[in-house]
């Protein structure tokens, strides 16, 4: 193979797996082996798709540079640990890990061997989040004042997680990539409507340092419509992310409130209503998987850090632990329960961190 040959593993050819797969074998200069115990599955991407397939990580490990974990996240763990010590850099779909600690290890094992660790935050190479977190920090909209986020849907109920840690990584990774901050505490609702034990509608709440700033986060397995929205409000315009609109995914409404001039009149509203223009800016079309696994192939090219690091798959995690927490005490939880002294000196509160990059395509 030539120097620029990147050998990939990609492990469970699911949902996300077998799209993966597609995206990577479509670069240039990129193999793929298609990894999955099911027999089925591995018969299905070497008869449609032509891909290479073992049985286990253990067949293919050694030969390969980069292994792509898209597996159920109780799995994320060994399969992870496995491909590091193996001197693999590794991207995991979200959620990294199923707990603070699990993720921890992951990363003191990637710094240990000299490889990065890439979270599958897709949101977070999507042109459209972009031009939203552009829009936010222009000050166009004024002060932001909240987030809300929805993600519904009928479906998929997952075996191992509940619907927080399911589909709340996407919008909790969307909220900190646009705030550039990671919220201090959690307040989480939810209840299992299903009867299969899991929550699957939840709401959540997080706080942020700020006292006034707060984002809302609703997610559901069991909804009649599809929703794939982010709402931003600022003090001066309202901006509105729709992930399903393939025309206008983002829309800035000029609108607002204002002090009621005439306060006499008790039958008059306590503040007046602002309206004014709509406008769409225009957001290049692109795959975001293809943006992240392009990105993902030159960062082992090149020996560079991913953006989507395994630091921002950690500050999802603390944010779902306490999401998850507040659901069994119904309370709401810091985030961080304990930061120490050494911890801030490393900058440790920053959302996204550095990590060691190398493995066997060179540091």
């Amino acid at each position: 193979m030539s120097s620029t040959d990147v050998r990939v593993a990609v492990v469970g050819f699911g949902y996300w797996g077998s799209k993966h797969a597609r995206v990577l074998a479509s670069i240039p200069d990129v193999s793929v082996t298609v990894v999955d115990s099911d027999p089925r599955r591995t018969a299905t991407a070497a008869r449609n798709h032509r891909f290479e397939c073992a049985r286990s990580l253990d067949e293919v490990v050694a030969d390969s540079d980069v292994v792509v974990i898209a597996t159920p996240p109780s799995s994320h763990l060994p399969l992870a640990l496995q491909a590091i010590r193996a001197g693999c850099h590794v991207l995991v779909e979200k959620p990294l890990a199923t707990s603070v600690s699990e993720c921890e290890e992951i990363l003191a094992a990637a710094d240990e061997n000299g490889v990065f660790v890439m979270t599958g935050h897709t949101f977070e190479h999507n042109p459209a989040v972009w031009k939203l977190r552009e829009i936010a920090e222009s000050g166009e909209l004024g002060e932001i004042q909240y987030v809300d986020s929805a993600r519904l849907n009928l479906g998929l109920y997952q075996h191992d997680v509940n619907v927080v840690w399911d589909l709340a990584p996407h919008d909790l990774s969307i909220v900190n990539f646009l705030l550039g901050e990671e919220p201090v505490a959690a307040t989480a609702w939810g209840q299992s409507h299903a009867g299969r034990g899991f929550e699957d509608v939840a709401h959540l709440q997080l706080r942020y340092a700020d006292s006034n700033l707060r984002a809302y986060i609703r997610v559901s397995w069991l909804a009649p419509t599809k929703v794939r929205q982010v709402i931003v409000v600022g003090s001066e315009k309202m901006a509105v992310y729709d992930d399903l609109s393939a025309e206008e995914p983002i829309r800035i409404y000029d609108v607002g409130i204002v002090p009621a001039v005439d306060t006499e009149r008790l039958e008059r509203p306590p503040v007046e209503y602002r309206r004014g223009n709509i406008v769409s800016p225009f957001i290049s079309p692109a795959e975001p998987l293809a943006l992240q696994d392009e990105h993902l192939i030159e960062c082992v090219r090149n020996g560079e850090p991913p953006r989507t690091d395994g630091q921002s798959g950690l500050a999802v995690v603390r944010v779902l632990e306490a999401a998850n927490r507040s659901l069994l005490t119904g309370r709401e939880e810091l985030v961080r329960p304990v930061l120490s002294l050494v911890d801030l000196e490393r900058g440790e509160g920053a959302v996204h961190g550095r990590l060691v990059a190398g493995g066997k395509k060179g540091a």
